[in-house]
């Protein structure tokens, strides 16, 4: 099953400042059929103006992944982390047993971000927050894995769940394969135009995948993707 869910009917939030789409219910959005896929559960394309971004607020028991696409985002929060998350780079924050943290964007340009949020395997980790550099130019042509719960994934960020979070970049003409075995997939081209099994997504439009075994993702254009497997 291969869905492709247009960017133009995500839900929409535009405060100003931050310009929201929501590819599952969140906030004031709310749809039955997409309150999550598998253990994903957020994933939301925010737009952030200049000199911006979300106070302090608390999070309890979830695995909040930001992906940057263009700009920065800096970080801190209540355990004594701070940190500045550049494009094409993701920070991980293991909510646990609770946090207090504000996102902000400190550029002189606007932020792009994915926010992802999975559900953890278990109530109650000790929350945590982490980031690292993933060169864009060293996944072209392949997944790497960036964020996961799974063993013997070292050299990624960890999460408490038994997911991962991949990216790729592809040139146009060019395919990439993952072997989802069966698991659930949630994949946004960041961007460029995708085709998968004869559908086409393009520019953050999301593909809800399930029951494939090999996922072939062909490049139309030149592509970055991100992508959530997930039980």
């Amino acid at each position: 099953m291969i869905e492709v869910r247009k960017f133009a009917d995500l839900g929409k939030s535009n405060h100003g400042w931050l310009d929201a789409n929501f590819h599952f219910s969140f906030a004031d959005y709310f749809r039955q059929d997409r309150l999550h896929w598998g253990a994903l559960r957020v994933w939301n394309d925010d737009k952030i103006a200049a000199k911006s971004g979300f106070p302090p607020h608390p999070h309890e028991n979830m695995e909040i992944i930001t992906y940057v696409l263009e700009g920065a985002i800096s970080h801190r929060d209540s355990l004594g982390n701070e940190g500045r998350t550049k494009a094409g780079d993701i920070q991980v924050m293991s909510a646990g047993t609770g946090i207090t943290h504000a996102e902000y964007n400190m550029e002189d340009e606007q932020t792009h971000s994915f926010q992802i949020w999975i559900l953890p395997d278990r109530q109650g980790h000790a929350p945590s927050w982490g980031t690292r550099e993933f060169p864009r130019g060293e996944r072209a042509g392949r997944f790497e894995v960036l964020a996961s719960g799974r063993e013997g994934d070292d050299d990624a960020l960890t999460i408490h769940a038994n997911a991962r979070v991949l990216g790729a970049t592809v040139a146009a003409g060019e395919s990439v394969t993952y072997e989802l075995g069966g698991r659930k997939g949630y994949l946004v081209p960041a961007r460029g135009k995708i085709e998968i099994d004869g559908q086409v997504a393009e520019t953050r439009d999301g593909v809800a995948i399930a029951d494939v075994d090999t996922l072939t993702v062909k490049a139309l254009e030149d592509a970055e993707v991100v992508m959530v497997e997930t039980a």
